[in-house]
């Protein structure tokens, strides 16, 4: 299974701003991936999945709903990015998330 981490590139952080940091952790760069450049679908790819109507409840979060629906809570992000709101203090307690199934054919069109 794929995860957001994916196809990512790594790159070496030395920015002398981390100096301490990295001298605290015995480090000489920080690795860090790159923020992703993600295609939000289509509308014929909208129409070709099946999306079901979730309404957030108190004590919610992305990974549980993950979990409950692709039965992986590492793929959180995907119900976040789907629903453009990028973390829980995004989401109020009464509010409808979309969740797109099948979880395949939406990492397929996130090209992950």
């Amino acid at each position: 299974m794929a995860y957001r981490y994916s196809n990512r590139n790594v790159v070496i952080n030395k920015d002398p701003s981390y100096r301490k940091l990295l001298k605290e952790r015995g480090l000489k760069h920080f690795r860090q991936f790159t923020s992703p450049d993600l295609v939000y679908p289509g509308v014929e790819q909208v129409l070709d999945l099946r999306i079901v109507q979730y309404t957030w409840k108190h004590s919610d979060r992305y990974y549980k709903v993950a979990h409950e629906y692709y039965g992986d809570s590492t793929l959180w992000w995907i119900i976040a990015w789907f629903n453009k709101k990028p973390t829980e203090g995004h989401v109020a307690i009464g509010d409808v998330l979309e969740i797109p199934l099948p979880v395949e054919k939406v990492l397929a069109y996130y090209e992950v």
